[in-house]
């Protein structure tokens, strides 16, 4: 090969050593397919939305390409899953879906659209959350035993509100009476917000919804969190008791978990999870869920897996029990 050519190719190949080491993004671990996509089946602003940010941000520079979250709502989520499903193998696409989507809607919708075995594989679990039990601040109780008390007194005015019917407030709901061996009426709303908004009114006495969307409200005294379903106190409301500390021994999460379309090829599985599993140990990612009052996980692909399994042999036993019909 002559002299010159030898050289450019020489300075050529160190020109691009050199915007590697200055781009870490662009390396081996460089994500081949242009952008990578993130579904997400609720509205922008929403906790899975947020979630899905956070990550995307965090992601971008270490996978090298651009992420984009396309909020693909209706159906509860459904909708969302039915499109991911049928993603081509070379498309960069990942889903972010909760247990509303992967677990209560096969078990309670004749077709959902789709088999969440069959037609995805789990990436990475990146958080969990936790249900709130909070009363009205007209419900003359401070503490949970005082409300079981109220309830079992009061059983027509024990109406409980949840976010939406099917949702995992609402089975949680459910098992939080039968644990307790008190009754009330389901009442089932179009969201947080205007099951928030009915409570610190007056017309609904009860609400499960999740830790994070009441604990601003408990903390401006327009409504009481009685209980939370975790194993242990939060580090954002000390002052809160566990279901289990309350008397009743209960406890549960709900999560966000990223899947992909079964199409897509086992090695860039494998590399989104690791890069995923990477992002959630970042302490700028930790401090980013803390400042949402969420708690991250950082979970290789086999956890998801296991952590999966586990959670629906807790559920589907709930949720065939209640006979919810959507």
């Amino acid at each position: 090969m002559p002299l010159r050519k030898t050289l450019r190719t020489l300075i050529g190949g160190l020109g691009l050593a050199a915007l590697a080491a200055a781009s870490p993004g662009l390396s081996a671990q460089t994500l081949e397919g242009g952008p990578l996509r993130i579904v997400v089946g609720f509205a922008p602003g929403g906790a899975s939305d947020k979630v899905a940010r956070i990550v995307g941000d965090k992601l971008s520079p270490k996978l090298g390409v651009p992420v984009v979250v396309d909020n693909k709502t209706g159906a509860g989520g459904r909708l969302a899953a039915q499109q991911v499903k049928s993603t081509p193998a070379g498309q960069n696409v990942l889903m972010l879906a909760n247990p509303a989507v992967m677990v209560v809607a096969p078990l309670v919708f004749k077709d959902s659209g789709y088999d969440p075995d069959k037609d995805f594989v789990p990436v990475s679990h990146v958080n969990d959350y936790e249900f709130a039990l909070s009363v009205s601040t007209a419900v003359p109780v401070k503490e949970l035993p005082h409300l079981l008390a109220w309830m079992r007194a009061n059983p027509e005015k024990s109406n409980f509100g949840v976010p939406a019917t099917g949702s995992l407030p609402h089975f949680f709901a459910l098992m939080t009476a039968e644990k307790a061996g008190v009754q009330g009426q389901v009442v089932g709303y179009r969201g947080s917000a205007p099951l928030l908004n009915d409570l610190i009114g007056g017309q609904v006495p009860i609400a499960f919804d999740t830790f994070d969307v009441a604990l601003p409200q408990h903390q401006a005294g327009k409504l009481r969190i009685l209980a939370i379903s975790g194993t242990r106190r939060s580090p954002f409301a000390p002052d809160i008791p566990t279901f289990k500390e309350a008397g009743l021994d209960l406890a549960a999460t709900g999560w966000n978990t990223f899947f992909a379309p079964a199409s897509m090829p086992p090695a860039k599985v494998a590399l989104l999870s690791k890069a995923i599993h990477d992002v959630m140990k970042d302490p700028a990612t930790v401090k980013a869920f803390h400042d949402s009052m969420m708690t991250p996980v950082a979970s290789t692909q086999a956890q998801t897996a296991a952590m999966l399994k586990a959670f629906r042999e807790q559920w589907a036993p709930v949720v065939r029990k209640s006979g919810y019909q959507p």
